[in-house]
């Protein structure tokens, strides 16, 4: 099983796989952490020559899952976004876009996960924040995120390399699999199960009794 999720792993590590990872970490229902910033480390580490093309694609797959994130969350509006969020979540998410706007929200990027940025997409487009500015931002953010992990890893390649290949970061690997996973099927499970309350009849009220005349 753990040679088979590694061989998994090892597939994905081409600029087509940095782009689908990066395309599908920015969707409201998979759950990938630091699956893209792994990555860009590993591909950075091994091909100094196109160091630069990495942060590029990273960016670019980034931002088309998360125009789907935030437009799924502009056609579901603000009170349709509990399907998708917890609603104690969704409190803290609504006050920190209303005080900070779409810049301030971008730049949140940089904070690495288990911070729940694509929660912030959704409710971006839900709340109707400027397309435009927030996107240009989250690519600057973006670009300055992966571009910083190519770097390091273009002068710390030789160990970074070398620790890949070591046994501990294969388990550490299939944790990481394994994680991401669970964290989909239960972000899927919700989303149906909310769907379905939402959709399902509700009981139709019991007729009144006619009241009785008073007595002459």
């Amino acid at each position: 099983m753990r040679s088979f999720l590694i061989g998994i792993f090892s597939s994905l590590m081409s600029w087509w796989g940095l782009g689908l990872i990066a395309a599908m970490d920015s969707l409201i229902i998979v759950t990938l952490p630091l699956a893209v910033d792994v990555a860009v480390i590993v591909l950075s580490s091994r091909a100094h020559e196109t160091v630069w093309i990495y942060p590029i694609i990273a960016s670019i797959g980034s931002l088309c899952g998360a125009a789907v994130t935030y437009y799924l969350g502009y056609g579901a509006g603000d009170a349709g976004l509990e399907r998708f969020v917890s609603a104690g979540r969704l409190k803290q998410v609504r006050q920190k876009i209303q005080a900070k706007g779409a810049v301030a929200i971008a730049f949140l990027d940089v904070v690495p996960p288990p911070f729940p940025f694509t929660a912030f997409i959704l409710a971006a487009g839900a709340l109707k924040l400027s397309p435009y500015r927030f996107f240009l931002w989250l690519a600057l953010t973006r670009l300055l995120r992966f571009g910083a992990e190519a770097l390091l890893a273009f002068h710390y390649g030789r160990h970074i390399v070398n620790w890949f290949k070591s046994q501990a970061f294969q388990y550490i690997a299939v944790s990481l699999f394994g994680l991401a996973v669970l964290g989909t099927a239960l972000a899927v499970f919700q989303l149906i199960r909310t769907t379905r309350m939402r959709r399902a009849p509700r009981a139709p009220h019991a007729p009144r009794a006619p009241r009785r005349g008073r007595a002459a």
